[in-house]
């Protein structure tokens, strides 16, 4: 062997090893490329999925604010449903109030009536008074109660009942 010939070997073992070389950079750029491209990928991935669950979050926030708003109004409203129903209680207290007030005004009329009238025996009638007004009094109540009940709100008329000569005041009472 020659020196030209050994010098030819060395010449080609470099080259080689310059093309293995060469070859091995080469490949581990585009690895280091695809490594890099494959990370931003990756980034990119994950901010799509913090954005979507901000969004979320968003979401979730703004459908409890309605949520505690819609249970605000409720209360809000439950409040103003018992102040009027409180208020509606006072009131029908009053006008139950008027009502016997009346009812006792008008019995006070037809008992001062009888006095006056010749015709109706006031000694008989004032014998039976106290027990005869307790129960009437406690029939018209139930009477009363009954057509509350039942929506019966006909007022009815006084009249005098010609056989007897007794006023009619509520339906079923005689005075």
């Amino acid at each position: 062997m020659d020196t030209s010939t050994i010098v030819w070997i060395i010449v080609g073992i470099v080259v080689v090893i310059a093309i293995v070389v060469i070859v091995v950079l080469m490949t581990s750029r585009q690895r280091r490329e695809a490594h890099l491209e494959s990370e931003r990928n990756k980034a990119a991935e994950l901010r799509q999925s913090a954005y979507e669950s901000d969004v979320a979050r968003r979401e979730r926030e703004a459908e409890a604010a309605r949520a505690a708003a819609a249970a605000k109004q409720a209360e809000a409203d439950a409040m103003q449903a018992k102040l009027e129903s409180e208020r509606l209680a006072r009131e029908s207290a009053s006008h139950q109030s008027d009502a016997q007030q009346l009812r006792d005004e008008a019995d006070e009329r037809l008992r001062k009536a009888d006095t006056v009238d010749p015709d109706v025996d006031t000694d008989r009638r004032d014998a039976d008074a106290p027990d005869r007004d307790a129960a009437d009094r406690d029939a018209a109540d139930r009477d009363a109660a009954n057509r509350e009940a039942h929506g019966d709100h006909v007022d009815r008329e006084r009249h005098i009942d010609t056989p007897t000569q007794t006023r009619d005041t509520d339906p079923g009472r005689r005075i």
